[in-house]
């Protein structure tokens, strides 16, 4: 970024990351936002659904707004503004390099999401190449092989079973040729973190490639591409504490050079000629801008690199050192009511980031999420989480029908089609966390305190 523009930024933003050592969440967008009750009231809105959309940090949003009036077309512009947005957009691909660690030969391309970025990998793949895959993964990573031979690993129940699950796939595989392994780095329905460098060995000890779904590792832990030898990393800015609309695919650079264009037009092509026989030649960019086509996401793009400064100023052993403070609390709570029954790959010991989900014996999820929401402005998930293979799993076996949503007492051995997930990050204050574990107990103990009702396939209070 120029200098000019520099000043501008540090002029209009007020607000600063946490100070080193400090035990207080982040400040983030909709901390002091309240809802109403269906019991009368008012209270401050608990978002405890950071696994889907983390809210975003109030340091990104004075960042983009400093920004705001500087707003240009890059990359092909002559004017000031224009080339002030350049400088923004290429230096946040710097940052972005920067905060994964990522080798210097790397390639940093931004995308829409992590689900997009996937699909910009698989489009990318060489001719024959088999991916395998575990059904653990998000329908993000699991589905986006459709040209690819797929082989579908079961779920492992530690993570040396996944390692070994792993190892006996790649050395059975035939043909022997191109291979890319697909793994998250933490369970967005367990919270649960996987081998990734362990089993990143094991991939390149057979001579396949590994793409890292860090989706919901990226906010919680930090992420060194070099240190985990993974060969790619996805992840969306949404989940990092950005606004939505960004995502980010970081790694090798050969098989996005040697691949046609992920969407073809203006800023992926270099040169565009006429033929004499009538038709057209392009000769494409062999840097990211080869899968940027189109005019890019600037202020997507550096709202992901504003949340990445953020999150390495306030530093992860603090953040993490606070999420399990907040875990701790979560999971202590939880335990203390026999109804409840913790989802769980690796079992109670496995480290995990800030993400748990549970059912609760007698309950339909949805209506269970439903009273969270109307009567203690608590917000959680309830359903399969884009994971159903996964959630099924963990819940035994193929769940029966999703019960009446407003029954207050389920059919004996009757259970709910969906889970419940509780989540939370640097944002997230002791209170919240403490609001639903009362909230739980006090529902399971004395029941809800309205009626509820099926609409349009989900549970909403009756009025």
């Amino acid at each position: 970024m120029s200098a000019s523009l520099n000043a501008a930024v540090a002029t209009a933003t007020t607000a600063t990351a946490c100070d080193p050592g400090c035990a207080e969440p982040l400040p983030v967008l909709g901390r002091d936002v309240t809802v109403p009750l269906v019991t009368g009231g008012e209270v401050t809105y608990a978002a405890l659904d950071y696994a889907a959309s983390a809210p975003a940090l109030q340091r990104v949003w004075d960042d983009v707004a400093a920004y705001a009036p500087y707003y240009g077309s890059v990359h092909r512009g002559a004017g000031y503004l224009s080339q002030l947005s350049t400088d923004l957009f290429e230096q946040s691909r710097a940052t972005v390099a920067e905060f994964l660690d990522c080798r210097p030969s790397d390639q940093v391309v931004f995308t829409r999401s992590t689900t997009d970025s996937l699909n910009l990998l698989a489009a990318v793949l060489p001719a024959d190449c088999q991916v395998f895959v575990f059904e653990t993964e998000h329908h993000a990573s699991l589905l986006p092989w459709t040209n690819a031979q797929v082989t579908y690993l079961n779920a492992p129940r530690t993570p040396d079973e996944a390692v070994a699950t792993l190892e006996r796939a790649l050395a059975g595989r035939e043909p022997y040729g191109p291979a890319l392994v697909c793994v998250t780095g933490a369970s967005n329905v367990t919270g649960e973190l996987w081998p990734v460098k362990e089993l990143a060995a094991a991939a390149h000890a057979h001579g396949a490639r590994i793409v890292l779904d860090a989706a919901q590792l990226a906010p919680h832990h930090a992420v060194s591409v070099q240190d985990l030898d993974v060969d790619w990393v996805a992840f969306s800015g949404h989940k990092l504490y950005a606004p939505f609309g960004s995502g980010v695919l970081a790694g090798r650079a050969d098989w996005l050079q040697e691949a046609q264009p992920y969407l073809a037009g203006g800023g992926a092509s270099r040169t565009v000629a006429r033929r004499e026989d009538g038709g057209v030649d392009v000769e494409w960019h062999t840097t990211a801008a080869r899968h940027e086509a189109g005019s890019p996401n600037v202020i997507g793009v550096y709202s992901i690199a504003s949340a990445c400064k953020a999150l390495t100023e306030a530093g992860f052993e603090n953040l993490v050192a606070r999420e399990r403070h907040l875990i701790a609390k979560v999971r202590e709570g939880l335990a203390e009511v026999p109804a409840v029954r913790v989802l769980s790959l690796f079992g109670d010991d496995a480290p995990r980031v800030g993400v748990i989900s549970f059912v609760v014996d007698g309950w339909n999820s949805s209506h269970f999420a439903a009273a969270l929401s109307a009567e203690y402005g608590i917000g959680v998930r309830d359903g399969l989480f884009c994971a159903h293979p996964l959630v099924r799993t963990l819940l035994g076996s193929e769940p029966q029908a999703q019960g009446e949503c407003g029954a207050p007492e389920a059919a004996p051995g009757e259970r709910s089609l969906n889970a419940i997930r509780v989540s939370f990050g640097a944002g997230t204050p002791d209170e919240h966390v403490e609001r639903f574990v009362r909230a739980v107990k006090e529902l399971v103990a004395d029941g809800a305190k309205w009626q509820y009702r099926t609409e349009e396939g989900r549970c909403v209070p009756a009025v």
